[in-house]
């Protein structure tokens, strides 16, 4: 078993055993595409890697052994093209079969790969491109992306021709200034040998170099650039086999779109050092009766998915659909209501595992099989990371104070997948690596039993008439009123408060949006938490905004709070 030569250990009696005496053996030089990919290839080559489908019909099962062949060729193709160790290569792929092909090849290369979302806009691209100094793009053949490369591509005068996947005949929008038909991934790959040595001296990739690089944005300032080395892939083990408990040669899936750390955490490294096999569905849009429909006809094993899908698809009739080859669920994202874990118990007899984590980590805290988990708690601390909440002076807090979560002793060596840093940004790296601890800037309290309990982003956190109210209870409230599907809990300015709680809200569609429903949904906060925490504003909307693996921007929501002041 491959997991055996990174783990020491793999069987633990208690989470207590579990936190003391987890440990990662760490190979010299480690290269997630040489030591898994290619290595499962070797020892078994009929294994299943990847089952793809989307939904036009396209269908595709790929093994270790293909995968090892195709990013073979996939690396000769980008070396051909100029492509070297060290440069960037920016990844815009949604959930194309390719993606996972491309990534190892650049693994095998040592090319930083960028992970980025099929929303960004011409200036989010020029954005990226100049500061990761990227060489090429790497992209779907869609309209919308076509059209904003195109647009960005004036202000990227380094930036060589870019190359598409999927489809050879080129997708164009209305814009004119539509740029000429990139190179075409699919076809050109063919043409190299599906041979290739890896590479030694100066061409070896070492664990301390950059694989790759997550753009993620704050609510101030511009875009970071999260840095993470080789040996992340390694410290996506406990992500996979302890939290998310996939099962060799079983499917397993985590609903995310590439561009998202999250894709890391449950579509490819610690996935496949476990021998499970991804299944991606490359959806168009959310919807959750075919999303119900694929974990059916594909009998996926093991699932994970933000909190906002689970609520759509429990409107659905669940019961109809038969999910009883899922002996897992996780949900990751955003805090997982209370409501949300009774009721997708109720409909399917499965707890939720809640987990917790940054795209500057792998899972930090998360509801592991030694315990059970506690609706609406993150559960308890991963072995790779000293956990810690500490008060504004740094010092540590008691069980039942809100402080800020951080990882201690990261002076003594970081843990293998902590990120290493912000690229090119030497001053924000030692901000936020501080007195020997990584401070995370999310808030959090811990109970007497051990459980952590999110209450949000520092900078989420509502700051009321000298009242700190962390957005996530309020929204937990709400969801259990039957009126609410969905909602978000913000900050609104206010001139005599500071700010106050605002709600922005979705309504079932047998609700209609009045000031009676308002103050109705108000009363019934009160009576759920502490009366202060009650939302003074409360705006109905027909939908939230989210990013394609469905995480709510409220960052978005914040901007137009204080817009409308």
């Amino acid at each position: 078993m491959l997991l055996s030569r990174f783990l020491p250990r793999t069987d633990f009696t208690s989470y207590e055993d579990f936190k003391q005496n987890y440990r990662v053996a760490i190979p010299d030089n480690f290269n997630f595409a040489f030591d898994v990919v290619d290595e499962w290839a070797k020892t078994d080559a009929e294994k299943k890697a990847l089952v793809w489908c989307d939904d036009h019909g396209g269908e595709k099962t790929l093994t270790f052994r293909e995968i090892s062949l195709l990013s073979n060729k996939a690396a000769n193709f980008f070396l051909h093209i100029g492509l070297k160790k060290g440069d960037a290569v920016m990844l815009i792929l949604r959930r194309r079969w390719e993606f996972w092909v491309c990534a190892v090849a650049l693994c095998k290369l040592g090319v930083v790969f960028i992970p980025a979302s099929m929303q960004l806009t011409h200036k989010d691209i020029a954005y990226r491109v100049n500061k990761a100094n990227a060489k090429t793009i790497l992209h779907v053949n869609d309209a919308f992306v076509n059209s904003q490369i195109a647009r960005a591509l004036p202000d990227c005068p380094a930036l060589k021709p870019t190359i598409s996947v999927g489809a050879a005949d080129f997708a164009q929008d209305s814009n004119p200034d539509v740029y000429r038909a990139p190179i075409h991934f699919n076809t050109e790959i063919e043409r190299f040998s599906d041979e290739f040595l890896r590479p030694a001296g100066d061409g070896a990739t070492k664990n301390e170099d950059v694989m790759f690089l997550y753009f993620t944005s704050g609510t101030t300032g511009m875009p970071k650039m999260v840095r993470h080395n080789y040996t992340h892939p390694l410290g996506q083990i406990v992500t996979a086999k302890y939290w998310q408990q996939v099962r060799d040669g079983k499917l397993h899936m985590t609903v995310s779109d590439s561009g998202w750390a999250k894709f890391g955490w449950g579509k490819i490294y610690g996935q496949w050092i476990c021998g499970a096999v991804i299944f991606a569905y490359d959806m168009d849009k959310f919807v959750a009766a075919k999303l119900l429909e694929k974990l059916e006809e594909y009998k996926v094993a093991t699932f994970c998915a933000p909190p906002t899908m689970l609520r759509f698809m429990l409107l659905e009739d669940i019961k109809k659909y038969d999910l009883s080859s899922i002996a897992h669920c996780c949900i990751a994202g955003e805090p997982l209501n209370p409501e949300v874990f009774n009721q997708w118990r109720a409909m399917t007899g499965l707890k939720l595992y809640e987990g917790f984590g940054q795209t500057e980590s792998s899972v930090l805290i998360a509801n592991f099989q030694w315990f059970k988990p506690k609706p609406g708690s993150m559960g308890k601390p991963s072995p790779l990371y000293d956990i810690d909440i500490i008060d504004g002076d740094g010092n540590p807090c008691g069980d039942g104070d809100e402080g800020e979560i951080v990882v201690r002793n990261i002076d003594k060596g970081l843990p293998c997948g902590l990120f290493t840093g912000y690229y090119n940004d030497k001053a924000l790296t030692e901000a936020v690596f501080a007195n020997g601890n990584y401070n995370t800037g999310d808030v959090a309290w811990r109970d007497s039993d051990g459980y952590y309990w999110f209450v949000g982003r520092s900078d989420d956190v509502i700051k009321c008439s000298g009242y700190r109210i962390g957005p996530f209870e309020v929204e937990s409230a709400l969801i259990e009123h039957e009126a609410v599907i969905e909602c978000a809990v913000t900050a609104a300015p206010d001139p005599t408060r500071g700010q106050v709680v605002k709600a922005t809200v979705v309504l079932r569609k047998e609700f209609a949006p009045s000031d009676a429903l308002k103050k109705e949904l108000q009363e019934h906060v009160k009576k759920v938490t502490a009366p202060y925490k009650y939302p003074r504003i409360i705006e109905f909307v027909d939908e939230l905004p989210k990013t394609v693996s469905g995480k709510i921007k409220r960052a978005e929501i914040r901007a137009a709070n204080a817009a409308k002041e």
